[in-house]
């Protein structure tokens, strides 16, 4: 057995802030007081796991979850999930949750004036293989208007969920896309303080993944902990 892992701090300014008044939601979520520190246990590493058929096979493509097609431009989005010295993260679960090409969520809680697309959920998982890869087919997202501030628009981008080796080890982040003028003004984006960091957050257009009359590709890699660490979510 692997010996037992402790709890590695990420390098300073790599992981937003629990505060960050900009993100006026962070005001009312951050602690108020300092937080305690759990020592990392065994059940933390090793289990418990997922078993591969909890991802059905056509769960990664969420443009075939429906009678019809899904209104919107097809993309590819593809990577490796790591560790921090570069080593695969296997068969662990991903999720992903997105606005449709609109910019709307299939939520009760999204009344954005963005048409509903029938034949678009949003949401989809899949498993990574033995050399960590994983790969979604959907469309890309549109941008849509959320009331953090005045004329506040959210950028593109995918929601992640991943469980790491274990269900207790489970990160959130977003994934966003090059050349996105609406990264300039988003708080969320930028309460990330290290702009290295702030840059492993968007995605790399991928020519190898991109296919011929179908859809273009987009290289998205997470690594989970240390130096290089993707920002996750508080």
């Amino acid at each position: 057995m692997k010996p037992l892992l402790g709890y590695r701090k990420p390098a300073p300014g790599t992981q937003p802030s629990y505060l960050y008044p900009p993100y006026v939601s962070s005001i009312k979520r951050a602690p108020k007081q300092p937080l305690i520190s759990i020592p990392v246990t065994l059940s933390e590493i090793t289990g418990p796991t997922f078993l591969k058929e909890i991802a059905s096979p056509t769960a990664f493509d969420l443009t075939r979850q429906h009678k019809g097609e899904p209104l919107g431009e097809r993309i590819a989005v593809s990577g490796r999930v790591v560790d921090e010295d570069g080593r695969p993260v296997q068969n662990t679960l991903i999720e992903i949750w997105q606005a449709n090409a609109a910019g709307r969520y299939l939520h009760k809680n999204d009344q954005h004036n963005a048409p509903l697309d029938p034949n678009f959920t949003g949401e989809g998982r899949t498993s990574t293989d033995d050399d960590g890869r994983y790969r979604f087919i959907t469309v890309r997202p549109g941008a849509y208007p959320w009331k953090n501030h005045y004329n506040a628009w959210r950028p593109q981008h995918i929601h992640f969920s991943l469980f790491g080796p274990a269900f207790a080890t489970r990160l959130v982040t977003q994934m966003y896309f090059p050349g996105d003028p609406l990264l300039e003004f988003d708080p969320i984006f930028h309460s990330v303080p290290d702009e290295a960091a702030r840059r492993r957050l968007i995605s790399s257009f991928d020519w190898l993944s991109t296919q011929p009359d179908l859809s273009l590709g987009f290289r998205f890699d997470i690594v989970l902990r240390g130096r290089n660490a993707t920002p996750m979510e508080r």
